[in-house]
């Protein structure tokens, strides 16, 4: 069955309206009071339950009723194959795929967790769009013209959704249901602006420049960059996360085969952390008390190849790696997600056309295969009130 584009804006806006109204209602079930010390967060943000932890609502077991009946499942999209693999957890067995835009990058949920976004940035080309995944039925619906939108974010307070148009350094600030654009914030010092992380009260957001060692300090009310920041080494951050308290932030650099430690707030870098070859995705326990670090490893620099794949687990407290898994046979893990109960963490194998599942006491993993080149992963149901975006950064 075909829809017109303002069929699908208005199916779609009828939906969130929906999952808002039912994620509304789970808040307020599930939420315990905000403390006396509450953080002033900005209008419409949902409010911070646990300063000490910006994790606290996404410990296994915390699943909206909005999205309980949600089946469970991985979903992986394939770069070079321009297709949507599907894995249902259970089974460890690909289940589906179908085909998306040109060169899907990354599955993100929405903010009201109801839809999950496919990003077709077709690298850079006039073709890009976002496919719609309802995560209900797991199935995709007809695909949005987006410019270039080879990540995707949301504010905390739900207002936008942040399009990130890699190719041509500028942020779009979109309306999160319809996706029609509202303004833009251009970053031409930032050269391959990528991924991204929020404050605790949602005030500012950091993105990674790729391909010039930079990170872009971002107003998210006032859509205005307001400062950038040289690593000291290094010069290819990717991810970035941020740490429990809301201030400091973790960047996850490629040339530096390690993690920078960044102050938010006064913006200013305050340690590094080596952790493995090829520094690439980060993600947090169910707890909340360690990082799971993917290491590429294996992928091509200058032509040629660049040594073992592997997974470190940093403690939050210490800032020190207490873990490494080591991918067998190398392995190119990249971008991701932990499973709802916390027990596996799922990665995509970039160069090896794979997906890992790791379990997160052991380091034991099995390898999926799916389609060309798999990217940023997503696994769904996950625990947590909204999502800000990327494979699923819920709070």
């Amino acid at each position: 069955m075909k829809f017109s584009r303002s069929t699908l804006a208005a199916s779609v806006g009828v939906a969130v309206m929906a999952g808002i109204s039912a994620f509304g209602s789970a808040m307020a079930q599930t939420s315990a009071p905000p403390a006396p010390n509450a953080v002033q967060t900005i209008p419409g943000m949902p409010p911070v339950i646990d300063p000490r932890n910006i994790y606290s609502e996404t410990k296994a077991g915390n699943i909206s009723p909005a999205i309980a009946g949600d089946p469970a499942r991985v979903y992986v999209p394939n770069l070079r194959g321009n297709s949507v693999s599907v894995i249902d957890p259970a089974s460890f067995m690909v289940v589906d795929t179908f085909k998306v835009g040109r060169s899907p990058q990354h599955v993100v949920p929405s903010w009201d967790l109801r839809t999950l976004w496919v990003t077709n940035n077709s690298e850079g080309r006039s073709d890009g769009s976002l496919t719609p995944i309802d995560p209900h039925t797991a199935r995709p619906g007809p695909a949005v013209a987006v410019d270039d939108p080879y990540n995707m974010y949301f504010t905390p307070d739900g207002k936008y959704a942040i399009t990130v148009a890699e190719a041509h350094e500028r942020l779009d600030f979109r309306d999160p249901h319809t996706m029609a654009l509202i303004g833009s914030v251009n970053a031409p010092q930032c050269k391959g602006i990528n991924h991204a992380d929020f404050s605790i009260d949602g005030r500012y957001a950091i993105f990674t420049c790729e391909f010039g060692g930079y990170l872009a300090k971002v107003d998210t009310v006032n859509r205005q960059l307001i400062g950038m920041l040289k690593l000291s080494k290094g010069g290819m951050p990717q991810d970035i996360l941020t740490a429990p308290d809301g201030h400091k932030f973790y960047v996850a650099d490629m040339m530096a085969d390690g993690v920078f430690v960044v102050d938010g707030d006064s913006f200013k870098e305050t340690g590094f952390i080596p952790t493995g070859i090829g520094t690439h995705g980060e993600y947090p326990s169910r707890d909340g008390t360690m990082m799971y670090v993917a290491n590429r490893g294996s992928h091509k620099v200058h032509g040629h190849r660049h040594g073992p794949g592997s997974v470190s687990v940093i403690d939050f407290a210490t800032d020190k790696v207490v873990k490494t898994w080591p991918i067998p046979g190398g392995g190119s893990p990249d971008m991701g997600n932990v499973s709802a109960d916390g027990k596996l963490l799922w990665l995509s194998g970039r160069f090896d056309d794979v997906v890992y599942a790791i379990d997160t006491d052991t380091g034991a993993m099995r390898v999926i295969p799916v389609g060309a080149e798999p990217h940023g992963l997503t696994v769904w149901p996950q625990p947590g009130r909204y999502s800000v975006g990327h494979t699923g950064i819920l709070r």
